[in-house]
C-alpha cells in the first residue's frame, strides 16, 4: 500500500475546483447584484444552500461509495459540477439561481469530499495523515487560483459568461481527474487485520459506536468553534479601524496558514499518533480564537491568524484518519459522511451565533470566548476516542468498539 499517490493528487485537484466553483459567488456577489437587481441577501443565500446541501448530500454520496465505489460517486458529482455552474448562468430568476448554484453545486461539491477522503484513508497506511492532509490541501489552494481567476474573468466578461466559463473548466479538470479515482488492491487485507469484531461491524452499529460518537461531536465542535472567527473576523478588523482591504488580508492569511497546517499536522500525526496531535491542535484553535480579543492592529492580526489559520486547517484532514483506524474501508464512506454532515451543521452554527451575539451585546467579545469555550471542549471531546496498542503502532486509535 501506500503507493496510490495519483488519487491523492486527483483528489486535491478535486477539491479546489469544488471549492473554487462554490466560493466564486464571493466574487461574483457585487456585480451580479448590480447586474440583475436581485439582493444580495437572497444571493448570499444561495451559499447557504450549498453548505447544508453539502451536509446532507455527503452522508448520501458516502453510502453511494460504500456500495458502488468512489469512482462512480465521483463521476456523478463532476458531471453535476459543471452542469450546475452552467444552470446558475441561464438563470432568470433568484430562485433559479438559489437552486442551480445554491442546492445542486451543493450537492455535486459534496460528492468529491468523502468519497475521495475514504478512498484515500483506505489506500495508505504508514502515510495515512500525510496523504489525506495533502488531498485536504486543494481546499486550501482553491482561494489562490480559481478565485483570482474568476475576478478576471469578470472584468473581461459578464458575470453569466463567467460562470459559464466555470463550468465548462470544472467538466475539463475534473472528469479527467475521475481516473485516477480508484479502489487500492490489499485494503479487504487492512480491513481484516483490524479483528474480527470491526471486519463484522456494520454501518448502523458503526454510528451508534462510541468511537463515531466521540469523532462527530469533536467534529461537530471543532468546526463550531471556528467557523464563527472565520466569518466575522472581517468585521471585527473593521470595527477595531482597519480598512475593509487590509481586514480582508488577514482572511488571506488564515487560508495561507491553514494551507501550511494541513501538511504540518499531516506528518506531525504520522509520526505521533492522529489522536495526540489533534487535541494538541484543538487547544491551539481555542485559545488564538480568543487571542482575537487582545489584538487591534493589523500585524497583531497577521500573528494570530497565521496560528488560528495553521490549527483549524491542520485538525480538519485528522478526522478521516481517526475513522479509518477505527472502522473497517467498506463502511468508511458512511462514517465519514455521517460525520461531515454534523461538521456541516456546526459550520453553519458558528456564522449565526456570532451575528446573534453582536446583535444582542454590540461587541464580538462573546462570540470569541464562546468560540474558545466550545474549542476546548472540542479538544475535551477528542481526549475520550478510544485508543488501542495497535492503533499506537500505526495512527494513535484502535479498532471500534460495541455499539453502545
Amino acid at each position: 500500500m501506500d503507493r496510490n499517490w495519483p488519487l491523492v493528487a486527483a483528489g486535491a485537484l478535486l477539491g479546489c475546483v469544488a471549492i473554487g466553483a462554490v466560493f466564486a459567488l464571493a466574487v461574483l456577489l457585487q456585480p451580479m447584484s448590480a447586474a440583475t437587481g436581485w439582493s444580495r441577501a437572497g444571493l448570499s443565500s444561495a451559499m447557504t444552500l450549498a453548505f447544508l446541501s453539502m451536509g446532507f448530500a455527503g452522508f448520501g454520496w458516502g453510502m453511494l461509495s460504500d456500495r458502488y465505489g468512489s469512482r462512480v460517486v465521483v463521476l456523478i458529482g463532476a458531471l453535476l459540477l459543471g452542469l450546475a455552474c452552467v444552470l446558475a448562468s441561464r438563470a432568470s430568476s433568484l430562485l433559479q439561481f438559489q437552486l442551480s448554484y445554491g442546492v445542486l453545486l451543493g450537492i455535486a461539491a459534496s460528492s468529491f469530499f468523502t468519497p475521495v477522503m475514504a478512498a484515500t484513508a483506505s489506500s495508505f497506511e504508514k502515510r495515512r495523515n500525510l496523504a489525506i492532509s495533502l488531498v485536504s490541501a486543494g481546499v486550501g489552494v482553491a482561494p489562490m487560483t480559481l478565485s483570482p481567476l474568476v475576478a478576471w474573468l469578470i472584468e473581461q466578461y459578464d458575470w453569466r459568461t463567467t460562470l459559464m466559463i466555470v463550468g465548462l473548466l470544472a467538466w475539463a479538470l475534473t472528469l479527467p481527474a475521475v481516473c485516477f479515482v480508484r479502489a487500492v488492491p490489499g485494503a479487504t487485507v487492512a480491513d481484516e487485520s483490524q479483528g474480527s469484531g470491526t471486519r463484522e461491524l456494520t454501518a448502523a452499529q458503526a454510528l451508534r459506536s462510541k468511537p463515531f460518537i466521540v469523532l462527530a461531536l469533536a467534529f461537530f465542535a471543532c468546526c463550531a468553534a471556528h467557523s464563527g472567527p472565520i466569518f466575522h473576523t472581517v468585521s471585527y478588523a473593521v470595527g477595531c479601524g482597519l480598512s475593509v482591504t487590509a481586514a480582508v488580508t488577514i482572511y488571506s492569511m488564515e487560508g495561507a496558514a491553514g494551507l501550511g497546517g494541513r501538511l504540518l499536522f499531516g506528518v506531525l500525526a504520522d509520526r505521533l499518533g492522529a489522536k495526540p496531535v489533534l487535541v494538541a491542535g484543538l487547544l491551539i484553535q481555542a485559545l488564538a480564537a480568543a487571542a482575537y480579543l487582545r489584538v487591534n492592529q493589523l500585524d497583531g492580526f497577521y500573528v494570530v491568524a497565521i496560528v488560528f489559520g495553521l490549527a483549524y486547517g491542520g485538525t480538519m484532514p485528522l478526522y478521516a484518519s481517526l475513522a479509518r483506524a477505527a472502522f473497517p474501508p467498506r463502511i468508511l464512506g458512511t462514517v465519514l459522511g455521517a460525520a461531515g454532515l454534523l461538521s456541516g451543521l456546526g459550520m453553519a452554527l458558528g456564522p449565526l451565533a456570532g451575528g446573534w451575539l453582536f446583535d444582542r451585546f454590540g461587541s464580538y467579545a462573546w462570540m470569541y470566548i464562546g468560540a474558545m469555550m466550545v474549542g476546548l471542549a472540542a479538544a475535551g471531546i477528542a481526549l475520550m476516542f478510544p485508543t488501542s496498542r495497535r492503533a499506537k503502532d500505526s495512527d494513535g486509535l484502535g479498532p471500534a468498539s460495541q455499539p453502545v
